[in-house]
């Protein structure tokens, strides 16, 4: 797990402690993100492209170490490319 902030600690604390409760509008904050979730991941368009084997295998190799199909690998990088949040590694 990765080391939390003060604040991200107090929320925690307050979470286990039962001193946390839900804001009123809660479910309804839930489904609009869960719309935007779906939204975001609905699969509506097919591709084909030719890479190196290498390339490939290396993708599958990185994949399975994540747990994930490697096509959900390379949608979430080209995702995160067209986003922006995907950088070149200056090192």
């Amino acid at each position: 797990m990765s080391k939390l902030d003060k604040e991200e600690r107090g929320i925690l604390e307050a979470f286990e402690a039962g001193n946390a409760k839900r804001s009123k509008d809660a479910t309804s904050i839930q489904k609009r993100h869960q719309e935007y979730a779906e939204a975001m991941f609905r699969k509506d368009a097919r591709i084909n492209i030719r890479l190196s084997s290498k390339d490939l295998r290396a993708l599958q190799k990185k994949a399975l170490s994540e747990g994930i199909p490697y096509q959900t690998l390379i949608a979430s990088i080209l995702h995160k490319y067209v986003e922006g949040r995907l950088r070149e590694n200056s090192g």
